[in-house]
């Protein structure tokens, strides 16, 4: 393969992740070809990417030559397993959040990731929010000062208990929305000094976690994240307070639903925020409330930037040590909560 040549890419599984994300993501992103999708739903795949071979099984997508990027956006259970076996025949990897189902089991991707000669990566899309972006540059433009308390939320209304694997998953929505939540966070301030997770099952016959209210302690901030499926009212986004003003945000960035109703990268509207944050300071003692220029939600970029990375001209989106951080953080909520104590991540 020349540096010119387009980069083929199999795509392991067709739920949400790989229907609504990954396939018209590869598609849009110029130097990526989507061949092959390993899926059970032939009928499914088809109808999005007529043109698209269906392959029963990862071996399949690992023996072509013209793959040279598998994603696998499976069950969390199948995460480690998978990336391992695509990493040790030569490919490179993207895979879901988690990356793996345990921390134990990242460490051992994350040890083949660093002697492979494929790039690895996980997708933690939400680097791209438009929201987020938004928030990234106000913070780094100085609008809200010094940061004391970062709230972020990713509330959901989903009362009744589903038989799908991600009702019952191990960890449950801390596993499930935590990592985005977690990412983001580490982004824009680092590795916290301490984990506090409350962490319950609280919808009725729910055997998993289904509440999170996290505190991730630093030395002035104060980091809480919170994410539930008992919250009818779940708009709230962000509330982010520093000595500089206050930003607030509502409604959840607009990628996903946009690709789940047809649109495409590269559509008029897409990654335009329809909610946009307020940003509210205090002028000679009175409040001033605005509404800072949104930026545009951009989850292209980052499989352009694996792109770049596969032919060694930028480094990965997310790179293997930050994922770890993020899956150190999980972990260490679990173990919070197990024991009702603060924990070092």
């Amino acid at each position: 393969m020349t540096s010119t040549d387009p980069i083929g890419v199999a795509v392991v599984g067709y739920g949400l992740a790989g229907q609504t994300f990954h396939a018209p993501l590869i598609s849009a992103t110029p130097g990526l070809a989507l061949r092959a999708v390993v899926s059970s739903r032939p009928d499914a795949v088809h109808a999005d990417w007529p043109q698209v071979e269906v392959l029963s099984d990862l071996d399949s997508a690992l023996a072509r030559e013209d793959i040279g990027l598998i994603i696998v956006a499976t069950p969390d259970s199948l995460h480690a397993e998978q990336s391992i076996a695509a990493l040790r025949a030569g490919k490179s990897v993207v895979v879901d959040k988690p990356f793996a189902a345990t921390l134990a089991d990242a460490e051992a991707v994350a040890a083949v990731a660093k002697t492979a000669p494929g790039v690895f990566s996980v997708f933690q899309n939400r680097r791209w929010d438009a929201d987020f972006l938004t928030l990234r540059r106000l913070i780094a433009e100085g609008a809200l000062g010094e940061i004391a308390v970062f709230e972020s939320h990713y509330d959901r209304f989903r009362p009744q208990v589903t038989d799908r694997w991600k009702d019952q998953r191990d960890g449950g929505v801390w596993a499930d929305l935590g990592p985005h939540l977690i990412d983001q966070a580490v982004q824009l301030f680092g590795p916290p000094l301490g984990v506090y997770a409350d962490l319950q099952a609280q919808r009725r016959g729910a055997t998993a976690i289904d509440y999170a209210h996290v505190l991730l302690r630093y030395d002035r901030l104060r980091v809480i994240l919170n994410m539930g499926h008992l919250a009818a009212e779940s708009g709230l986004r962000y509330v982010v307070h520093g000595d500089g003003g206050s930003f607030v945000k509502h409604g959840l960035d607009a990628q996903e639903g946009q690709s789940k109703a047809g649109l495409r990268p590269g559509d008029a509207d897409w990654g335009v925020d329809p909610s946009p944050g307020v940003l509210t300071q205090v002028i000679d003692g009175h409040a001033a409330h605005t509404t800072p220029r949104p930026e545009r939600g951009d989850y292209p970029a980052f499989y352009a930037a694996m792109r770049d990375a596969i032919r060694r001209e930028g480094p990965p989106p997310v790179p293997v040590d930050q994922a770890l951080t993020v899956m150190r953080i999980i972990d260490a909520g679990l173990q919070s909560a197990a024991e009702r104590r603060e924990i070092a991540p």
